[in-house]
């Protein structure tokens, strides 16, 4: 069974149907997390109501797991992943750069992806081991830039207080070794990757539903993408996003050297 672009293209408008509205309009945001801040709006809330919506008339078999409302038939072979605003953060400071992140897995390894960017009007997708940008700069095949050394990369993440303990200074030593950092891109950063603007993303603390719609863009456009340990992304948690497996190894070679020892006193 092979989704089509076409379908990711009418989630896409379903999603956008709920969050351009709301975008820009200083509407009510919600924290989910007691002792820290992690924003929903009715944006994510309604956006993710009418993904869900076209995928049950669509697919009544595939599973789905979203952010804000959970997961239903999670045993099927097929399941939907689905973040409806990667980035609320963004969203609610009126910064462009969220996204809607909806990724389809099956037997648990990403096989479709779409990322979609409705106010500025870009999509960015992946089925049938393709992957492709459509936009205010035309249609185009996604190809990540062919970059082999750390001295020339640009690398973006979240931001650096995410990393923690020996994280945090491997991320330092990483980021002292690239051409050019960048930090709160958010999922926009994959997509940069994928069409050969950026190439590397480094970061901690994803949940499945933050990467699984990246992966097969990454994939398809050439690019490699593990969790920190080299094993599968979709699961989240730290991941390293190359453009190539070259600078994927060297990325991956200075996250796992040991920390220099300290200078006597």
């Amino acid at each position: 069974m092979e989704i089509s672009a076409d379908f990711l293209r009418r989630l896409a408008q379903a999603a956008a149907e709920q969050t351009l509205p709301r975008f820009r309009q200083f509407g009510d945001v919600s924290n989910k997390l007691s002792g820290g801040f992690d924003p929903v709006t009715e944006a994510d809330r309604e956006a993710e109501q009418a993904i869900r919506a076209m995928i049950r008339t669509e697919y009544p078999g595939h599973g789905i797991l979203g952010e804000e409302f959970g997961s239903e038939q999670a045993e099927s072979e097929h399941v939907w992943v689905i973040d409806p605003i990667d980035g609320t953060r963004s969203f609610i400071s009126g910064i462009p750069l969220w996204g809607t992140l909806i990724g389809l897995t099956r037997n648990g390894d990403a096989v479709a992806g779409m990322m979609a960017q409705p106010f500025i009007g870009e999509l960015f997708h992946a089925v049938g081991g393709e992957a492709w940008y459509e936009g205010p700069g035309g249609t185009r095949r996604l190809s990540t830039r062919k970059t082999l050394s750390l001295a020339d990369a640009t690398l973006c993440t979240t931001t650096p207080s995410l990393f923690a303990g020996a994280r945090r200074g491997a991320y330092d030593r990483l980021e002292t070794a690239v051409r050019l950092p960048r930090y709160g891109t958010d999922c926009y950063a994959y997509a940069m990757l994928a069409a050969g603007h950026i190439d590397l993303v480094v970061e901690v603390g994803l949940q499945s539903y933050d990467i699984v719609a990246l992966i097969p863009i990454i994939e398809a456009a050439g690019g490699m993408i593990t969790s920190w340990d080299g094993g599968p992304a979709e699961a989240g948690g730290e991941i390293v996003a190359a453009a190539t497996p070259e600078l994927h190894e060297a990325a991956m070679d200075i996250l796992h050297a040991p920390a220099p020892a300290a200078a006597a006193g």
